[in-house]
């Protein structure tokens, strides 16, 4: 039997937009429109630690990540300064995460803010940008977070596309358009040519991907080795690097975010129902039984409240999952209107299937 395969490949990359000081405006609205900055304790010029983000509006100060908070205070003292909020950022992570999950089988996360999907089932470019534009307006919808993202052949198109219209933005790369857009790039625009190879390139005369693409690949496999063979062939854009998520994914989950908070608690429950019929069918087509169900409510103002809880033995049992959610829901549910529900399972076994015990309830 001959294998079906998708006619051509689409890569989607989803990098959200500076990230970690996104997420403290939304949690504080008062800090919308101001530069801020996420990191080390500037201590008045004198810190010793770096940027990890900042919103745009300090990045019109130069501002920058990665940069001594020393130099960003300088360049504005005005700038609101905030400690890292690890915890919040990676709660947030792991919905965006879920919400990206939902869309392709073949998924990889690369950080807390990016990931890769391999979107080529939907067999077309057209269809491509309309499934980019609906993760865009799933995660603001439901996140209150806006992210920029790239759709090419490969990985690396997609990344560099991401990252051309941003805050927000959505730029589609299709196979006959690669030359137009790579070749006036600069060299660096390539992830993993840094400011040394970019150096070294410039001093060969190579300033942009087009000048790459028309240098000797021997000269450039003389002067950098294998590595100078991986940028010619990115310079062309060719890029067969598979999407993997990596081993060990951790959760498998799905929320439902309202139009208008809810309050009717038939509706809740009867949308909890489905929500653990789309995670435990996620979950056997995996290959896994899973030990914990959390079940996650957010109230208006982003307000959240989780709860998990175990089974004794790993299940992959529907009836077991929902009896275990509907028992957590009742525990969180405080009667207040819901904004958004949702259910994930872990603890993953990769027996993919086994008898149901009664201890599992």
């Amino acid at each position: 039997m001959t294998e079906n395969r998708p006619a051509q490949r689409i890569i989607m990359h989803i990098d959200m937009d500076s990230f970690f000081a996104s997420v403290e405006v939304r949690e504080n609205q008062s800090l919308k429109g101001k530069p801020v900055v996420v990191g080390a304790d500037p201590k008045g010029g004198k810190g010793r630690g770096v940027v990890s983000t900042c919103s745009y509006e300090a990045r019109e100060y130069g501002v920058g990540s990665a940069m001594p908070v020393s130099t960003a205070y300088r360049l504005c003292p005005e700038c609101i300064f905030l400690p890292v909020n690890m915890q919040l950022y990676e709660e947030t992570s792991a919905n965006v995460m879920n919400i990206m999950r939902e869309c392709s089988d073949k998924f990889q996360q690369v950080s807390i803010d990016e990931a890769y999907l391999d979107i080529s089932f939907i067999g077309s470019y057209d269809n491509a940008e309309s499934v980019g534009r609906e993760i865009k307006e799933r995660i603001f919808h439901a996140e209150g977070l806006t992210c920029s993202v790239g759709v090419g052949p490969g990985k690396v198109i997609a990344k560099i596309a991401s990252g051309m219209n941003k805050p927000a933005g959505m730029t589609v790369v299709r196979p006959d358009g690669i030359r137009d857009f790579l070749d006036p790039l600069p060299v660096d625009a390539i992830p993993g040519i840094g400011k040394k190879t970019k150096v070294r390139l410039e001093k060969h005369g190579i300033v942009t991907i087009k000048d790459l693409l028309g240098c000797d690949i021997q000269e450039l496999k003389d002067a950098f080795g294998k590595h100078g063979i991986m940028m010619h062939r990115l310079a062309r854009g060719i890029d067969d690097s598979e999407i993997r998520e990596k081993e060990g994914q951790k959760s498998i989950g799905k929320q439902t975010t309202y139009p208008e908070d809810v309050s009717d608690t038939s509706i809740l429950l009867s949308d909890l129902s489905d929500l653990c019929e789309n995670v435990q069918n996620r979950l056997e087509l995996r290959g896994y039984s899973c030990r914990t169900v959390t079940v996650k409510i957010r109230y208006a103002g982003f307000i959240d409240r989780s709860k998990a809880d175990s089974f004794l033995h790993p299940t992959i049992d529907l009836t077991i999952i929902y009896e275990k959610a509907k028992d957590i829901f009742t525990d969180l549910y405080d009667e207040r209107p819901v904004r958004s529900l949702g259910v994930s399972l872990s603890g993953f076994d990769s027996a993919k299937s086994r008898q149901s015990r009664l201890d599992d309830f």
